[in-house]
């Protein structure tokens, strides 16, 4: 099953390794929700949501990190693991009034959704407009 795990993630949340290119942000706790929206006052911020044990999902965060240019201080990123937080995922849905999708982008400034995208459309998204 090795070669399964390097190709599609790992089938444990607990083996699955998190994407590193990026300075991503963890999101393992629904108050974070609230600093989301304050830190959206003054840099947008995206919530990327990543299933962990999902082949598509693992494609697009790849593509996603690696066409990413914009620097640290530009916006802030931050990564769901939806595996094993999936009542934030829920809540995310409720509160930024998005759809839940997997994987999924959303954009949000100044406390409200201003793009979200799921699976290939993530990375026609252009990020550099928001800042």
């Amino acid at each position: 099953m090795g070669i399964f795990n390097k190709l599609f993630g790992s089938s444990k949340p607990s083996e699955a390794q998190e994407p590193s290119k990026l300075q991503w942000a963890r999101l393992t706790d629904m108050s974070q929700l609230d600093t989301i929206v304050e830190e959206s006052k003054t840099m947008p911020v995206a919530i990327f949501k990543h299933s962990t044990r999902c082949g598509i999902s693992r494609m697009v965060i790849n593509q996603f990190q690696s066409t990413y240019d914009l620097e640290e201080n530009q916006m802030k990123v931050y990564y769901l693991d939806l595996l094993s937080f999936r009542p934030i995922s829920q809540e995310i849905a409720a509160r930024f009034q998005v759809w839940h999708e997997s994987p999924q982008l959303i954009v949000i400034k100044n406390g409200i959704t201003v793009a979200h995208a799921s699976h290939s459309q993530i990375n026609a998204i252009p990020l550099e407009q928001f800042v």
